[in-house]
């Protein structure tokens, strides 16, 4: 098992723009993990490597938040709002699985049985106020 340790910001910013370069667009990342494990900052690394300049920030009051102009669009969801399936059918979320670029989920435990199959799944945890582990099956990375 590969073990890559990051211990900043900018670090978890940069694993996730690691991820762009390969991305065709249709490609759904579910982050599952508590408040402040660092999935926005995974999400701001991701539209960074797609090309994407501007701020990036969690949708949490918005639900989605959509970056155009770079090389793919990527529409970011924050599910923390949401209380289940039904509303999120009810905005119309399900025209996100997937979408036409990327789409990150942040608590998609929330609508598990709307999200397709080839969803990559990524577990972040808390390992200290610098630290974190993320998983994606039996990859393992501590950011």
């Amino acid at each position: 098992m590969d073990l890559t340790i990051l211990k900043s910001v900018e670090a978890a910013q940069a694993f996730g723009e690691s991820w762009a370069p390969r991305l065709v667009g249709g490609e759904i990342f579910a982050l599952h993990g508590v408040l402040g494990a660092g999935k926005t900052q995974l999400a701001k690394g991701l539209a960074r490597g797609l090309g994407y300049r501007g701020d990036v920030t969690s949708p949490t009051f918005t639900i989605v938040h959509e970056y155009l102009g770079g090389r793919l669009t990527m529409y970011h969801i924050d599910l923390y709002r949401i209380q289940g399936e039904k509303e999120a059918v009810d905005i119309g979320l399900e025209e996100y699985l997937p979408g036409d670029g990327v789409t990150v989920i942040e608590w998609p435990e929330r609508i598990a049985s709307l999200l397709p199959p080839q969803t990559q799944h990524w577990e972040l945890e808390v390992v200290s106020l610098t630290e974190r582990v993320i998983r994606r099956m039996e990859d393992s990375v501590v950011i």
